[in-house]
């Protein structure tokens, strides 16, 4: 019986039951006033329960649309990358991420064909998606949760917050676990090192770094790295060559896309009287990987703090040969 029905057969058992009272039973009003209070809260308890049921989650026919890669990347890593409907483009890991179909970008979504999809839930990506289109499906009441990765950690809170949407709870508890002890782990052999100089190429059109508490500032911190632009006015700021001459880094990161590729990426080696380019310091680590906030960035952090710290052993190697400083 559907909770519709079950409240009506209330009310109808009201109904029937005052009426009894005033026509048949005027003088045992006691007795059927306790006959009453027993009848509806047996039958409110059915209703009640009806309603507890109606909210079970049906995981097996679960339908999410996931409007970024990294989300995607997590709900395959949690193994219920199938109930995936629809996503975002760029959408590429892992390989069966591929046949998802796309219902748009970091600028537009297409309203019509989410709300064709009927999703139980939607995952937006709160800095990675349309706000007005977000809004938009907010008001027309589809139920949205979202992706807010700010910090390096919050990649394991998201795993269990994932998890708790999916009924996958204790595998995202698992691997939560996981990416914390190695981002530590990480952190605790780096945080020590000497220091290196580093400039972040994150885009060369317009020429742009990081800085602040941008992700990929994250994540030279964690390899005890030294920004000479991290104190700039926002996470994300635009320079141009002569600060970055008269910076002098050390070595110089190119990360590089697949997806996206940097066709118009500097070539230092026009400018020698960067200490960088002089001693060919130059890592080209993989975008894809380490700017997503996904379980696998582990990989790629661990990869990119081991090729900065061989630089920084060149130049300690360099110092010990030639104690005059390295220029």
């Amino acid at each position: 019986m559907t909770k519709k029905l079950k409240a009506i057969f209330v009310v109808a058992i009201l109904f029937v039951v005052v009426l009894l009272k005033n026509l048949v039973f005027s003088d045992n009003s006691d007795v059927v006033t306790a006959v009453t209070s027993e009848v509806i809260s047996a039958v409110s308890k059915e209703v009640v329960d009806g309603r507890e049921d109606s909210n079970k989650v049906d995981y097996d026919q679960q339908k999410i649309i996931a409007l970024a890669p990294h989300v995607v990347e997590v709900l395959f890593d949690l193994g219920v990358g199938e109930r995936i409907v629809a996503t975002t483009e760029h959408s590429d890991f892992p390989a069966a991420a591929l046949d998802i179909p796309r219902i748009g970008n970091y600028a537009r979504l297409k309203i019509e064909q989410i709300l064709a999809y009927q999703p139980d839930i939607i995952i937006a990506w709160r800095t990675g998606n349309p706000s007005d289109d977000l809004q938009r499906l907010e008001k027309l009441g589809l139920n949205i949760v979202y992706s807010d990765p700010v910090n390096l950690a919050d990649v394991a809170k998201e795993l269990r917050l994932f998890g708790k949407l999916t009924g996958r709870a204790a595998i995202a508890e698992q691997k939560a676990q996981s990416f914390e002890q190695s981002l530590n782990a990480l952190q605790q052999k780096y945080q020590n090192k000497a220091d290196i100089k580093v400039f972040y190429e994150l885009w060369s059109k317009p020429l742009t770094t990081v800085a602040k508490n941008a992700w990929p500032q994250q994540h030279l911190s964690i390899c005890g790295a030294r920004n000479p632009f991290i104190e700039l006015v926002n996470d994300y700021p635009q320079i141009n060559i002569e600060q970055i001459i008269v910076a002098d880094p050390d070595l110089i990161i190119q990360p590089m896309s697949q997806g996206e590729p940097n066709p118009d990426a500097i070539d230092w080696q026009k400018f020698l009287q960067v200490n960088a380019a002089k001693h060919q310091q130059l890592l080209q680590p993989n975008s894809d990987i380490l700017h997503r906030m996904s379980y696998r960035l582990l990989t790629e952090l661990e990869l990119l703090c081991e090729n900065i710290d061989n630089s920084r052993n060149y130049y300690q190697q360099l110092t010990v040969k030639t104690p005059n400083k390295v220029n």
